[in-house]
């Protein structure tokens, strides 16, 4: 994939606005329905949402202080996919309401049992940031800061790769609550 910095970066603001506005939708719903399953081997809406917090206290601090290391770019920045990332990100993208169904790293699976609702704040506190760091990436070169991944901290993605796939990846499990919930 190929782009101009304020053209991947406002595609990713737009996503990252709908996850919180369903969020929010969320937000409005009884415990009851947050906690429901179809079936034992499922996440309920509650989990989903609790493996994205997850997902953000691992990856947040770390593109956060890549992107306090980096000196504003000149002119206008492009961001160019590496073949891996490329890779991720094109396994997990939502494709017409569409997901291919991976299992989730065990450290990355929300425990069973009964969540709160303070799991939608938690989540919504950490789409705030998502919001902040994506806007400070706009004068950055996304191709050079290397982000160390879930996987290994020996596997490693440029910035624009990592934040392709935090987007997407919460687009994922968005739908997947929403339709948990529906």
């Amino acid at each position: 994939m190929k782009a101009e910095n304020q053209v991947l970066i406002a595609a990713l603001l737009s996503k990252t606005e709908k996850s919180i506005s369903e969020a929010l939708y969320l937000k409005t719903l009884s415990s009851e329905q947050l906690n429901f399953k179809n079936h034992a081997q499922e996440w309920n809406a509650l989990q989903c949402l609790e493996h994205l917090n997850l997902y953000g206290d691992f990856y947040l601090p770390k593109i956060e202080a890549q992107i306090l290391k980096q000196k504003p770019g000149k002119g206008k920045l492009s961001f160019k996919g590496g073949m891996l990332g490329n890779y991720f990100a094109n396994m997990i993208q939502v494709k017409g309401n569409k997901v291919k169904k991976y299992k989730a790293m065990k450290h990355m699976t929300a425990e069973s049992g009964l969540l709160v609702t303070l799991t939608i704040e938690r989540f919504l506190k950490q789409q705030e940031l998502l919001k902040v760091l994506l806007k400070q990436c706009l004068n950055i070169d996304l191709n050079k800061p290397k982000v160390e991944t879930a996987l290994s901290r020996f596997i490693k993605l440029n910035m624009g790769d990592t934040l392709r796939f935090m987007v997407y990846h919460t687009e994922r499990h968005m739908l997947q609550a929403l339709n948990m919930v529906n």
